[in-house]
């Protein structure tokens, strides 16, 4: 297994299951009345309630577009990425960084796109048009 485990903070626990959940449609594992584990695309997140969250640095210069810093994500299939991208568009959440394809044409052409979750964390997700390109 090639997972990773991310544990992050949010505001509480009911608008953090609305969106991994019912948005996003990842499975709950684990909870406490202050965390909350879920499957997230095959990895583990913990999401743990906290009320300090240091503001987000639009550091991040990717292709010309400022992107917000920390941030974390994943990487799908095509065929995700357009079912989280339809997902979040009929919950109508905004797009930080509208669904869009970057480097087309050259290496380590990928569709992307952010948003944020309901604490405020930036999450982006990418789909590589080609899978050897990842790390190019």
């Amino acid at each position: 297994m090639s997972a990773f485990h991310f544990a992050f903070k949010v505001k509480d626990i009911p608008s953090t299951r609305k969106f991994y959940l019912d948005v996003l449609g990842c499975e709950e594992r684990r909870s406490t009345e202050t965390w909350l584990d879920f499957n997230f695309f095959e990895n583990q997140l913990s999401a743990h309630i906290s009320d300090n969250f240091p503001e987000l640095d639009y550091c991040g210069k990717v292709d010309g577009i400022k992107v917000p810093i920390p941030h974390f994500g994943c990487l799908l299939e095509a065929r995700e990425f357009e079912d989280v991208q339809q997902r979040l568009e009929d919950a109508g959440i905004e797009f930080v960084i509208k669904p869009q394809k970057r480097y087309a044409g050259g290496v380590g052409e990928q569709l992307t796109m952010f948003v944020f979750d309901f604490s405020g964390n930036p999450i982006e997700f990418k789909s590589f048009s080609n899978k050897d390109e990842v790390f190019s």
